[in-house]
């Protein structure tokens, strides 16, 4: 799968939005005592949140919410379209072309750069009130891969549940708990037992914080 087969994958902005909130939740909870690979930041900058992953060995992907549209790039070092192919690095060939002047800034952001380079294998974008998802024309032969067949797959698959359970036990070598996965995806109020279903080490007045701070209820604002 590459880019192309992503846009007809991603749901529409709202729903990823809510699955990139549940998923930094999900993932903050499970991977206590360590640091999650997902991660969501409200008010990122003024009226924009970010979603982002990063694995630690050189993968990542950042989703922006812009009140212009949504930005969408990842970056596999391994793939086929990696900067690093080239000496001097450049992007595949279409990349960015096409990209939107209300979201072509997103491309030069300094979190997004490394040594003043916007690493990227993968881009996609959607402007608010647009009814599909796009991306620069670029071309694969047969066998060559940009990164979008596995890095966005928690947030495209059809049973969230599984997607995630799966990979939070290959992750942590554990079992986890699929009712309390559901219910975090399906934004049910956050309560205890959901959490320590979840990791029977985590603070749950920590998580509660996050999840609030996530627009998530949790048992005792309600209570």
């Amino acid at each position: 799968m590459t880019v192309h087969h992503l846009l007809a994958a991603l749901p529409g902005p709202d729903e990823l939005r809510a699955r990139c909130r549940a998923l930094a939740l999900l993932d903050s909870i499970v991977s206590v005592p360590y640091a999650p690979d997902h991660s969501y930041v409200a008010g990122w900058r003024p009226g924009v949140d970010l979603a982002c992953m990063d694995n630690g060995s050189g993968d990542q992907y950042a989703i922006v919410f812009d009140p212009a549209g949504v930005f969408l790039y990842g970056f596999d070092h391994e793939s086929d379209a990696t900067p690093w192919r080239e000496e001097d690095r450049a992007h595949w060939p279409g990349l960015l072309d096409g990209l939107p002047g209300s979201l072509a800034h997103y491309a030069q952001a300094p979190e997004f750069q490394l040594e003043g380079f916007f690493d990227a294998t993968v881009c996609a974008w959607r402007e608010t009130g647009g009814a599909d998802w796009r991306c620069g024309p670029v071309e694969f032969a047969d066998g060559e891969t940009d990164g979008a067949d596995w890095l966005f797959d928690l947030l495209t698959a059809a049973d969230g549940t599984e997607a995630f359970v799966g990979y939070a036990e290959d992750y942590h070598e554990r079992s986890v708990d699929r009712e309390a996965v559901a219910a975090v995806l399906a934004a049910a109020p956050l309560d205890r037992r959901t959490v320590s279903a979840l990791s029977p080490t985590a603070n749950f007045d920590t998580v509660a914080a996050l999840a609030r701070a996530l627009g998530y209820r949790t048992v005792r604002e309600d209570s």
